[in-house]
């Protein structure tokens, strides 16, 4: 069974909004690395819409890119990339699997079947998941920024306190500080 692990750009005030982390070469590694040993994407579907309508383009080339991000949005192209929803049943972007019926048992087959982990980009759907108690591990980028303003993290709360233990922690050039949490069992 492979481990889910929710992974995300947050800023110092807890704001997941992704037009307020740092864009460099260097974060955007972090998240290929990520992507590169995980088995599978898994995002809710405001998440998926949102990539769907800018990566494949960049992949095919249609749009300019740097190197590091046409890498990053190849790569995707061949990630096989679990969507959860219960209005949109229809995905066609390459390599796109719906996930339907109950979250829990789905979400848990997905990770029964997925040896290499599965990595989890949305917000709502971490919360969702750490109700079910379903999220393995946490890496977060931290951002040198207050937003002031939402989406937060876990703003519609957690039924309890989830205690971690930290693996690492690293800091980028830019400020940003990569850490990787497990939950404490």
């Amino acid at each position: 069974m492979g481990l889910l692990t929710f992974a995300i750009n947050v800023t110092l005030d807890g704001c997941v909004d992704h037009q307020e982390g740092i864009a460099d070469d260097e974060t955007h590694a972090f998240f290929t690395r990520l992507m590169d040993e995980s088995g599978a994407m898994l995002w809710g579907r405001v998440t998926y819409e949102m990539m769907e309508s800018s990566w494949p383009a960049v992949a095919r080339g249609d749009e300019e890119a740097p190197p590091a991000i046409r890498e990053w949005a190849v790569k995707l192209e061949t990630k096989p990339k679990y969507v959860v929803s219960s209005t949109r049943k229809d995905f066609p972007w390459a390599n796109s699997h719906h996930i339907a019926g109950d979250l829990r048992m789905g979400v848990q087959k997905l990770k029964d079947a997925t040896p290499a982990g599965v990595l989890l980009g949305s917000g709502k759907l971490a919360t969702e998941l750490d109700r079910l108690d379903l999220i393995d591990e946490y890496k977060f980028l931290v951002h040198p920024r207050l937003a002031g303003h939402g989406p937060t993290l876990y703003q519609s709360g957690l039924p309890a306190t989830r205690r971690l233990e930290l693996v690492s922690a690293k800091p980028l050039r830019c400020g940003a500080v990569a850490t990787h949490y497990r939950r404490a069992r």
